[in-house]
């Protein structure tokens, strides 16, 4: 049996993008019905740098290619599907990536540091004041999570997302990609990106609550620096429980990051398998192809 690679994958607009080792696949369902597979290399500075694979560094590196690479498979799927009739450019991309971190921080950094000026007044305690502000960036990021799951085209991209992470447990377990085994997995995975936000929001509580109470542009400040170090620590946190799911107290840790999958992950159709299924096999070498089609003819 070949050793299993480790695959990562992302729900994108009417498809889901694998990443494996050297290759990246997007695939689309288009609007007649037939599914399209955009395969591509996918190299990481890390191989021109490599003390960026050092521990806490490749978990920025990760974190800074995982969009890069994200946008640029959102921006086909969207062509692709029918949503747009033009792909974006680099610096349209650049724009909107810039964009979206400058929403991020406004939302889940600048809000909540300025609403805690209405508890500065009832106490000066520096911990209680940065534990309340991150209980409230928290709440703010699940309320946000629960408000675009109502939209009908996001359940759409969260069906995929559970398709994606169904393919991979069913790669996982070293069962044949076919739609009947993917079927009976959990949309709930442990590498998922939404455990690393969940682990994100718990640790900056931690971090942010010894940082004192000064000015606001200094908070501001400091935790936008900071955040690259807490995404490289939580990297570590899911690469570990990825690794050692099996172990009881690794189960509970990562509870309530499979919870909140709950929110950002739907019972996909069949469909919606199949395209994972795609997306999957091409990223696979084809050694692991033949293997899995010599296992589907046995079983």
């Amino acid at each position: 049996m070949t050793k299993k690679l480790n695959v990562g994958g992302q729900a994108v607009i009417e498809g889901v993008m694998m990443r494996g080792p050297g290759k990246i696949a997007v695939a689309v369902r288009q609007p007649n019905g037939q599914i399209l597979v955009d395969l591509r290399p996918a190299g990481t500075i890390a191989d021109k740098y490599p003390i960026l694979k050092k521990p806490l560094l490749r978990g920025v590196v990760s974190l800074f290619e995982s969009l890069a690479y994200g946008m640029k498979a959102l921006s086909f799927s969207a062509q692709v599907s029918g949503d747009e009739d033009e792909s974006l450019d680099a610096k349209d991309m650049a724009l909107t990536m810039v964009v979206s971190v400058a929403l991020a921080i406004g939302l889940f950094i600048v809000l909540p540091t300025w609403t805690m000026k209405f508890l500065h007044s009832s106490t000066s305690n520096s911990v209680i004041l940065n534990l309340a502000e991150g209980c409230l960036r928290m709440a703010i990021f699940l309320a946000y999570l629960a408000a675009i799951s109502t939209m009908p085209d996001i359940q759409r991209v969260f069906q995929y997302h559970g398709a994606e992470h169904k393919t991979i447990y069913t790669y996982e377990n070293n069962l044949p990609l076919e739609v009947a085994n993917v079927r009976g997995f959990s949309t709930l995975h442990p590498r998922c990106g939404t455990n690393f936000l969940m682990i994100v929001m718990i640790i900056s509580i931690f971090i942010f609550a010894f940082l004192g109470w000064p000015g606001i542009i200094a908070r501001i400040v400091s935790r936008v620096l900071l955040m690259p170090v807490i995404a490289g620590v939580s990297y570590e946190i899911i690469r570990y429980a990825g690794k050692h799911i099996d172990q009881p107290w690794v189960r509970k840790a990562i509870w309530p990051g499979l919870c909140l999958q709950r929110l950002t992950t739907r019972e996909p159709d069949d469909s919606q398998i199949e395209v994972a299924i795609a997306s999957l096999k091409a990223v696979l070498p084809p050694e692991e192809i033949q293997e899995t089609q010599l296992e589907e003819k046995t079983c």
